[in-house]
């Protein structure tokens, strides 16, 4: 259950928030800068690549590897395919975990390696296998780590990760706000150096300020009636969200969201993009979990019992209202059916911008779900 009391007491979210989690996505654009400049010092816009990669391969643990390689595969496009090498093993732990280099890469691939570890003696032996096969290296990852060795030691390109100090006493969320940006903007400025895709220095700074700005609109101290953060925690409360995204750039961030409710507050949800979401989804608004499915028992113990779970639509859009949109088809098939529908679209901007502020808003409720459910 949602204590919507606490989401207005600042007070009582920095108590309840033991894992940084509301601090991370604060300073979600400071961390930005911060990994922008630990990619230049690290001499990313000095490279001089030898044309554009056949490929490129992301290897890391958990969803924040997952996401980055959803974001780079997005922006990058077709024509720049970005694989994600799944780790193997017999537990989600450090040691545990291993990963293998398709059979065809080689020297005209790329491998990037990202975690918010380092420990991976998996990441360590992937590194060198990927340089007796050739590949390029780049690594994103704490500093002082065996990865930070293994990187140097085989020929590659080593990037510290952007951390704060109250987060080196335990080990990081893979979904945390503050993780995503410190392991993805450094790739930004290398893959803009290599021509897979456009992200200047100018955009990356748009993104930091787009993210300060969203942090001001969905801080703490705000209320909830105006805070677009709090009030879609407050709206998916006991529901089942069903996360519907438009455009490009919404897709991984739909996922990115659902990811974040699963880890962060253990909340389920199902995402798909327009227009195929209408079919997909559609048996599941005329069954048990439209809102008008009640059951019909009218005396039921309404207080003792925990309330049934509806669905809940959520629509991520990166593109505005007008043109080609099955916008008011989605939210037609969601009122036929008495489900309520949340709706996001970022304020205009560039590419990286409004995919930025979807993100960092979602992040956000994501965290405020976690604290006001106790998760």
């Amino acid at each position: 259950m949602l204590d919507e009391s606490l989401l207005d007491t600042p007070e009582a979210l920095a108590e309840a928030d033991r894992r940084a989690l509301l601090r991370g996505a604060a300073e979600a654009g400071a961390r930005v800068r911060t990994a922008a400049r630990h990619a230049i010092e690290a001499g990313v816009p000095d490279l001089k690549p030898d044309g554009r990669p056949r490929a490129i391969l992301l290897a890391g643990p958990g969803a924040a590897a997952n996401c980055v390689a959803d974001l780079l595969g997005t922006l990058a496009g077709a024509t720049s395919p970005v694989t994600r090498l799944a780790p193997t093993g017999v537990a989600p732990a450090a040691g545990a975990l291993r990963w293998e280099l398709p059979g065809w890469a080689g020297s005209v691939d790329l491998l990037l390696i990202t975690t918010p570890d380092g420990t991976e003696p998996g990441l360590t032996l992937l590194a060198e296998q990927a340089y007796r096969r050739g590949c390029t290296v780049v690594a994103v990852a704490p500093a002082r780590t065996p990865l930070t060795e293994a990187v140097h030691g085989n020929h590659g390109l080593f990037v510290p990760m952007a951390t704060a100090p109250y987060e080196e006493a335990e080990p990081l969320a893979a979904s945390a706000p503050g993780v995503l940006w410190a392991l993805l903007t450094p790739l930004l400025a290398l893959l803009d150096r290599t021509g897979m895709l456009t992200a200047p220095p100018d955009a990356v700074e748009k993104v930091a300020d787009r993210l300060d700005h969203i942090a001001e609109r969905c801080g703490p101290a705000i209320a909830t009636y105006s805070n677009p953060a709090k009030t879609l925690a407050a709206e998916l409360a006991d529901s089942l969200p069903l996360i519907w995204t438009e455009g490009v750039s919404a897709g991984p961030a739909g996922r990115r969201f659902a990811a974040a409710l699963a880890e962060l507050s253990g909340q389920p949800s199902l995402v798909a993009e327009l227009p195929e979401a209408l079919a997909a989804h559609h048996a599941l608004l005329a069954g048990r979990l439209a809102a008008n499915a009640d059951p019909d028992d009218f005396f039921r113990d309404r207080v003792e019992e925990t309330p049934a779970l509806h669905a809940r639509v959520v629509l991520l859009r990166d593109r505005p209202s007008g043109g080609l949109t099955a916008a008011p088809a989605a939210r037609d098939l969601a009122l036929t059916h008495d489900t309520p529908i949340s709706e996001l679209e970022p304020e205009p901007g560039g590419e990286l911008e409004t995919l930025a502020e979807l993100i960092a808003i979602t992040d956000f409720a994501a965290v405020y779900l976690a604290l006001a459910s106790g998760a």
